[in-house]
């Protein structure tokens, strides 16, 4: 009797066991203070403070009157100064939970006929998409892949040059019509709610996903699969503020000093890091049809909320795909196609249409070219919101961008261009680049894989 079945567990038991002990020690490595604290800290000027509180105005020694101008533009006062924050922090978030997972089928794939091993691939397989084959009964794969980028635009916009634009609260009380002898429901009256505080925001977030990973051949038909991302993430951010207002010989709005010689500038930086396990992934692939002209079949995979959403290294929410899996064989040529839909339990996070179609060419038995167009496209109006322009009425009539960043779609659209190297049976490195085709949502300019497989 074959020791076969019995060497595969150990060898299951033993992945495993290394999972759940790096688990262990990444997930005692993230920072005190979250990531998310450390972005809202680029709007805050002053320990203790509320998210653009005017300290100079606000000075406890100042009249009554001159420190309620200090919260005029904390958010909690003017709706679209919470938003403009809100929708940069959230897509900060929602980005690094998003990083595609790469293909976890192996380079060999097999169905048994009459007890012997048939090999049912020809090349490698491809890196950013799946192949409708298994690996086969009792098979087992396992590795381990790094994942590297810097983030470089907001929807298109330069992430070293966001550029905010802060309203102040537009106020409103009883008697305030008499006091200032206006309409107070109007923008622009009193005369002070047209000073507005401009910000130059600058922001660098480097990420490295190593996500370790085992799929099984439970049948000739199905493979289930587990997917550990160990998420590493540092962040570098500047702001520069400039109130400006809109007239007078003093300033009722500053950072510091007196309405008589205020400060109207301030600089904010910060520093934070965060590292400890990511959004773990469970994973099952159904064959339908196999044969060299067509095979077809079905995926599902589940996102669970395993990552730190306050320090970025997870979404903090389920998210599940499901795929529909067609690839063909011509020589050593394999064209396929992958449509899905992505389900995200989030209220951030929009849905997703998936669509993957690309090829992998095997060049030669130890390389293996693989190449694809990686698509996510947004269901319904994006659950980010930017506030609208702000409409002033008086003393003239005038419209505030509050931020250069669109209001658009964040459609995903990718290139992916790699290499499967097969260098010793049944040993398979990695090498591939994913490169936006277009600039919805919260993109890097490029992301490096590399990883390393072993079949048993």
């Amino acid at each position: 009797m074959s020791n076969r079945p019995r060497s595969l567990l150990d060898e299951a038991c033993r992945t495993f066991s290394l999972i759940s002990f790096t688990l262990v020690v990444a997930s005692t490595a993230v920072s005190a203070q979250g990531l998310r604290d450390k972005i809202s800290s680029l709007f805050i000027f002053g320990a203790g403070q509320d998210p653009l509180f005017l300290a100079g105005s606000g000075d406890p020694n100042n009249p009554i009157s001159l420190q309620a101008h200090g919260s005029h533009f904390v958010p909690a006062s003017a709706a679209e100064n919470a938003s403009v924050i809100g929708f940069i922090t959230d897509a900060l978030g929602a980005s690094v939970a998003n990083t595609p997972t790469g293909s976890t089928s192996g380079a060999e794939s097999f169905r048994f006929e009459a007890g012997v091993p048939v090999r049912t691939s020809t090349s490698a397989g491809p890196i950013f998409a799946e192949r409708a084959q298994t690996l086969g009964r009792g098979r087992l794969l396992a590795g381990i892949s790094r994942n590297s980028f810097r983030f470089a635009t907001l929807r298109g916009v330069d992430m070293n040059n966001l550029d905010l634009t802060f309203t102040h609260q537009n106020v409103d009380f009883p008697g305030c019509d008499a006091q200032f002898n206006g309409d107070c429901s109007l923008m622009g009256v009193p005369v002070l709610e047209n000073d507005v505080m401009d910000f130059k925001l600058s922001m660098n977030l480097d990420v490295r996903i190593t996500s370790m990973y085992v799929t099984f051949g439970v049948t000739d038909k199905f493979d289930f699969g587990l997917v550990v991302p160990v998420v590493q993430a540092d962040f570098r951010g500047t702001s520069d503020a400039e109130i400006r207002p809109f007239g007078g010989t003093t300033a009722a709005h500053y950072f510091a000093g007196t309405p008589d010689n205020p400060v109207l500038n301030a600089h904010r930086e910060s520093l934070g890091s965060a590292s400890g396990l990511g959004d773990v992934a469970v994973r099952a692939k159904f064959n339908l049809h196999d044969a060299p002209k067509a095979s077809f079949a079905f995926l599902m995979d589940g996102r669970f909320p395993t990552g730190s959403e306050k320090d970025l290294l997870g979404s903090g929410k389920f998210a599940g795909r499901a795929l529909m899996i067609f690839n063909s064989q011509a020589g050593d040529f394999s064209p396929h196609i992958n449509v899905g839909y992505l389900y995200r339990a989030s209220t951030q996070q929009n849905d997703a249409v998936l669509a993957t179609g690309g090829f992998d060419h095997r060049i030669s038995d130890a390389v293996t070219l693989a190449a694809d167009l990686v698509t996510e496209l947004q269901v319904a109006d994006s659950k980010l919101h930017l506030p609208p322009v702000v409409n002033y009425e008086s003393p003239f009539r005038r419209t505030v961008n509050p931020t250069n960043i669109p209001d658009m779609r964040d459609d995903i659209v990718n290139g992916s261009f790699g290499f499967k190297l097969t260098p010793v049976t049944k040993t398979t490195i990695v090498l591939n680049a994913l490169f936006p085709l277009n600039r919805g949502g919260m993109r890097p300019n490029l992301l490096y894989t590399f990883g390393l497989e072993y079949m048993f």
